[in-house]
């Protein structure tokens, strides 16, 4: 392996159950806070380097029970997204962000364009094309898959408190979140609300809008408040309850 990545670091992206039965195909872009070996520690501390600035903790604990018990197909990224964030374009300065939130990252501070372009080619391409290439063949096969994005958040950011527990995010097309939503207020278990903590004017859909609305295929974004999945037990009981709006919306939209 040649560039950014060593043979030791190993791929940047994992598909688990890939010849699943159900229909969902479950994304997590922010899965891990490892880092490549050539990068260092980025300058930051161990504390920062566990915190969520340099991923989304428990989002993937809860996306593989959801593989369990809706029989899904998921794709996740096997690098910190401080490395390259695989929701956001090459464009965005958020690609490759030099502060998140209170943390300056001296690493990401002057990036070359000759660093950008082996980052993105390193993490975001093959990220893209496996996406991609599942979808393809899942189309090829008349199976048209549902596009389930999923990420965590901090309880308290720059200072405020969210009390928002779950947010369901879409772009353009509503169909799936709004069904998740319908579904939400039968079973009024957490503060589940429509975009938020972050909409798209903060431009957090890239991923469903790059595989899910041009390829026509229902699609949502889930973000979980993250101190309700920091264990095993939190994490059970949210995929447990996710499960059920999914399944749910599945029903609902004759999928």
């Amino acid at each position: 392996m040649t560039g950014l990545l060593t043979e030791a670091d190993g791929s940047p992206v994992a598909v688990e159950n890939a010849d699943a039965s159900g229909q969902l195909l479950l994304v997590c872009e922010h899965a891990s806070r490892l880092l490549p070996e050539k990068m260092g520690s980025l300058g930051l501390s161990e504390e920062a380097l566990a915190s969520h600035i340099a991923w989304d903790p428990g989002a993937l604990a809860v996306s593989k029970l959801l593989v369990e018990s809706l029989d899904a197909a998921l794709i996740h990224q096997r690098f910190s997204r401080l490395i390259y964030d695989c929701n956001r374009p090459p464009e965005a300065d958020a690609a490759m962000p030099a502060v998140s939130e209170i943390f300056q990252i001296p690493g990401n501070a002057a990036i070359s364009p000759a660093e950008r372009l082996a980052r993105t080619q390193a993490l975001y391409f093959p990220f893209r094309d496996e996406l991609s290439d599942f979808i393809a063949a899942r189309k090829a096969n008349g199976r048209l898959p549902v596009l389930v994005t999923m990420h965590t958040f901090t309880p308290v950011y720059h200072g405020k408190q969210r009390d928002v527990e779950i947010g369901i995010l879409h772009d353009r097309d509503s169909r799936f979140a709004d069904a998740m939503l319908a579904a939400a207020e039968k079973t009024p278990r957490y503060a589940v609300r429509r975009n938020e903590p972050y909409g798209p004017a903060d431009g957090v859909t890239h991923t469903l809008i790059e595989h899910g609305l041009k390829n026509g295929l229902p699609n949502v974004m889930i973000e979980i408040r993250n101190d309700l999945v920091k264990n095993e037990i939190g994490q059970k009981v949210m995929a447990d309850y996710l499960t059920g709006l999914l399944g749910e919306s599945l029903v609902a939209l004759s999928l």
